[in-house]
């Protein structure tokens, strides 16, 4: 358990390394090469530990570069000796992780064969892997549902393909790319997903062999080819780590610096967070972030697939709108069911009302199958501490967040979900000033 002090801005400086959203997908993509692969700017977070534990009980041997240190953080991975792994390890070891039907692809490729155990991850929607099957099938995969999980085989070379996306899913364009970029002939991929993440994976993609293009319109086509190459690779930072600690300086009355933060990948965020009244200084290596005191203004956001606003910018947001003056009104149409962390917020005092209703225009795929997706936060309203659990990634910094800005000490349990996504978190909070106190539960 977690006890937080709140009431004391948060200032100084913080480093993000690679991108969560990234640094894992790379390192399966380790699995299609004939030599070692080198990823840099890897940071040290609980999902990085699964994939390395995955990748080992396949065989693929995993060790530290040389250079450790921030920003470095560099991995070396040898899929020489790929083989497939035990179903009870695999099992025990992929609970918490969504990652493991990423590995089929390129097991199948590798081995002929993949197995997936039944799958984890944050609460926060629907995320069915039945589209993954799908496309795999459409590769020429053989899927075979069992009860402790699916076991995929291709006794032939899987073939190119064309795959229309209903919703520009992320992780169904990983499964495409990394299934693709070996297949016999060319697939070609519409409505994908063109995050800064999944350009990054494509320029991994390419330095192993792979030809890829990107076409207007959402268009991806890929020309398989018979063998891949190791590569060496910095991650590109991760944009959501540093969005989350831009939102705590405004909710804290803070003053933080997001060293390695880059502009390119945050352009819709930066508008978002002047737009509130926040201010932002680009420097040569990172984004100062701060609140220039006053009050922060309210606003009407929608989140959506890049370049839209992230949904993963959208949780600790909420908790700096509490402190502005008006009504804010969110619109979520990428997760159905990622208001629920507002409930812990309420306790401590927020003005948030969740809707079933679309309140915004943009085209959404929840409005009639009664999701809470909306929400209307007024304020400002003062926050007073509480005891809560977190309940996923997100919502699990953005609970911390608010404890910090509340008044009084609030005892926090769950947090070992914020390390799925944020490197050394309780470190950094130290080093802003944070009052906090990790105890044992009782």
């Amino acid at each position: 358990m977690l006890n937080v002090h709140g009431g004391v801005p948060l200032n100084g400086t913080v480093q993000v390394r690679g991108a969560k959203n990234l640094v894992p997908k790379a390192m399966v993509a380790s699995l299609l090469g004939d030599s070692p692969s080198t990823l840099r700017g890897v940071p040290a977070i609980s999902d990085v530990e699964i994939v390395t534990g995955l990748l080992g009980l396949h065989g693929v041997r995993v060790t530290q570069g040389p250079d450790q240190g921030e920003p470095d953080g560099e991995l070396v991975l040898d899929p020489a000796d790929v083989e497939q792994g035990s179903i009870v390890d695999i099992d025990a070891h992929a609970g918490s992780s969504r990652i493991p039907i990423l590995f089929c692809g390129p097991l199948l490729h590798r081995l002929g064969e993949a197995f997936i155990p039944d799958l984890g991850g944050c609460r926060i929607g629907d995320r069915p892997i039945d589209f993954h099957l799908e496309v795999l099938r459409k590769f020429g995969a053989i899927v075979d549902k069992t009860p402790g999980g699916i076991r995929l085989s291709a006794p032939q070379r899987l073939r190119g393909t064309k795959v229309k996306l209903p919703y520009p899913s992320v992780g169904a364009t990983e499964q495409v790319l990394l299934t693709a970029v070996r297949a016999e002939g060319v697939t070609e991929l519409r409505n994908a997903a063109i995050e800064p993440e999944i350009i990054d994976l494509v320029m991994v993609l390419q330095k192993m062999g792979a030809s890829i293009t990107v076409d207007p319109a959402r268009v991806l086509r890929i020309e398989g080819v018979e063998r891949l190459q190791g590569f060496v690779h910095r991650s590109l930072p991760d944009r959501n780590e540093a969005a989350s600690w831009a939102s705590a300086a405004l909710a804290t009355g803070g003053d933080i610096t997001v060293a390695g933060a880059r502009q390119q990948d945050m352009i819709t965020f930066l508008n978002v967070f002047r737009q509130i009244g926040g201010e932002f200084d680009v420097l040569e290596d990172g984004i100062r972030f701060r609140h220039p005191g006053g009050e922060l203004q309210s606003i009407v956001l929608e989140t959506d697939v890049h370049p839209g606003f992230m949904t993963d910018w959208q949780q600790p947001l909420v908790v700096a709108l509490t402190r502005a003056s008006g009504m804010s009104i969110i619109h979520e149409t990428v997760y159905e069911n990622r208001f629920g962390f507002t409930d812990a917020l309420r306790t401590m005092g927020a003005k948030i009302q969740v809707y079933r209703e679309c309140l915004g225009g943009t085209p959404c795929r929840f409005g009639r199958r009664n999701f809470l997706h909306s929400a209307i936060v007024s304020g400002p309203s003062p926050l007073i501490a509480a005891d809560f659990t977190v309940p996923d990634l997100r919502g699990g910094f953005s609970h911390i967040v608010a404890a910090l800005a509340a008044e009084g000490t609030s005892h926090v349990s769950g947090i070992d979900v914020i390390n799925r996504g944020y490197e050394r978190f309780l470190d950094k909070l130290d080093g802003l000033g944070a009052r906090t106190e990790l105890v044992a539960s009782t």
